[in-house]
């Protein structure tokens, strides 16, 4: 499976952002979904996983309440809305593909991920 992050730009604190992740090559019901994101200097780190399903989410501390992911698996799309956006939340954002078992099944852990997009570019001004 192919993956193609877009969405990101500048915003000012407080503002929002519409990250898409689209899957190509393989029906993107068949891997639970994560966003990852690495600031400048620091490690890559798990922001947010979804379920093949969708019905099961789990969230970082930094951003739960904030951020909210979906998935529409008839367009092979997963999506994050990010509201109330924080400098600290500037990063390139990647999305990632898990390819373990079950509906229910998601993962916050990297290693897990089986396929990952270029990274879409976040920047949150003071």
């Amino acid at each position: 499976v192919q993956l193609q992050a877009s969405g990101g730009g500048l915003v000012q604190a407080g503002g929002f952002l519409m990250l898409s992740c689209a899957a190509s090559g393989r029906a993107s019901s068949s891997y639970s979904m994560g966003w990852f994101r690495q600031a400048p200097g620091k490690e890559r780190e798990f922001v947010v996983a979804i379920s093949r399903s969708g019905l099961q989410s789990y969230y970082a501390d930094s951003v739960k309440g904030r951020f909210t992911i979906s998935r529409d698996n008839a367009k092979n799309l997963v999506s994050l809305r990010m509201n109330s956006l924080k400098p600290e939340d500037t990063a390139v954002y990647y999305c990632a593909a898990d390819e373990g078992n079950g509906n229910n099944y998601y993962s916050s852990i990297q290693e897990n991920y089986n396929y990952w997009g270029q990274g879409t570019q976040v920047t949150v001004s003071s």
